[in-house]
């Protein structure tokens, strides 16, 4: 028989020492949680390219919380005191080298949509895609107030809700019954610390405490849901909620600009956040039919990523004279000089 939200939580003879122990079983349960295998893979291609940059391998990590939580403990734990803390993917990827991350990769746990993993079903990728929107109107938010330290600020909002796999892991009854009729972020807050004692804000603080993560990251996460929260963390409650709008998921008025006056954003900037949310970019699309051939877009793209010709011939299975004479045309259709600017209008257009 399926338990209720309230025997859940309180039906245990000692329910502080009940929680305690469920709360340390789904710490340690984490230990094993895995990243997307798409997730994986690209970060395993970008560091074994020939001319890797550090923001490309810092955008593949970052598509995945898996990876991120990886990076940041290993970076952490390599760190010298006059170093101090890792509080950014940037800095943990700079630490540990493409070769260090590479390694990380091919040991990670990974998870498929089309492939159940047993003790997570579909977890991970339904987590996944919050904190990537939520790290996604952190950036947008961040651009607008100038804020900054926006490196420390998107690790945050990528982390902001791994309290919440812990509690996934702790009970049965987590979301579903918890949460209840509970539609806002504040009302389920709410409903979890009615039917819990604690919600998933502080209890992912404690994990990041856990994890040896630094002191501003876990404040963020532990207070991100707080009336009060200034700082990162009431960057990252605001940025959490316009996520759930962004997903057409219903969010509190009021709450909304109470969050934003915290950050000193006036209800137009709130307004036009709202708008360019949805829309990928600046909102703007480009509308101009690209007049090349999809060949020369492929040897185009092998050119942006650094390659040289003898390279774009063997990967595309063409001679090098070929890929001289598809460069030859595209140069001739853009009117570009040369190579850099023919990748830059290219890239502007969005057609590579």
């Amino acid at each position: 028989m399926p338990r209720t939200p309230a025997s859940a939580a309180s039906g245990l003879a000692r329910p502080a020492e009940g929680h305690g122990r469920r709360l340390t079983a789904a710490f340690e349960a984490l230990e094993g949680f895995p990243a997307l295998a798409e997730s994986r893979n690209r970060v395993l291609r970008v560091v074994r390219e020939d001319r890797t940059s550090t923001g490309e391998m810092v955008a593949a990590v970052e598509s995945d919380v898996a990876l991120v939580t990886t990076v940041l403990r290993m970076a952490n734990g390599m760190a010298s005191k006059k170093r101090g803390k890792i509080a950014s993917v940037p800095d943990a990827v700079e630490l540990l080298t493409p070769e260090g991350v590479e390694q990380l990769a091919n040991r990670a746990e990974v998870f498929d949509f089309f492939e159940r993993t047993p003790g997570w079903d579909i977890a991970p990728e339904r987590f996944r895609l919050h904190a990537v929107a939520t790290q996604a109107a952190a950036d947008r938010l961040a651009r607008e107030i100038d804020y900054p330290h926006r490196d420390e600020l998107l690790t945050s909002a990528l982390l902001h809700d791994i309290g919440k796999l812990v509690l996934v892991h702790a009970y049965q009854a987590y979301p579903t019954q918890i949460h209840g009729e509970a539609r806002t972020p504040e009302a389920r807050v709410h409903r979890e610390r009615r039917e819990l004692g604690v919600d998933h804000a502080v209890v992912g603080g404690v994990l990041a405490r856990r994890w040896g993560l630094p002191a501003s990251l876990a404040s963020a996460i532990e207070r991100h849901h707080a009336e009060d929260a200034d700082g990162q963390a009431a960057m990252v409650r605001l940025s959490d909620m316009l996520a759930h709008y962004g997903h057409g998921q219903a969010v509190d008025p009021k709450q909304l600009l109470k969050a934003a006056r915290v950050l000193e954003l006036t209800p137009a900037g709130l307004r036009s956040l709202m708008y360019e949310l949805p829309y990928a970019g600046n909102g703007k699309r480009n509308v101009d039919p690209c007049p090349l051939s999809g060949r020369e877009l492929d040897v185009l793209r092998k050119l942006a990523e650094g390659k040289v010709y003898k390279q774009i011939a063997q990967e595309l299975e063409l001679s090098t004279s070929t890929v001289r004479t598809h460069l030859h045309n595209t140069y001739a259709k853009l009117g570009a000089q040369d190579r850099a600017q023919a990748v830059l209008m290219s890239t502007d257009r969005g057609w590579i």
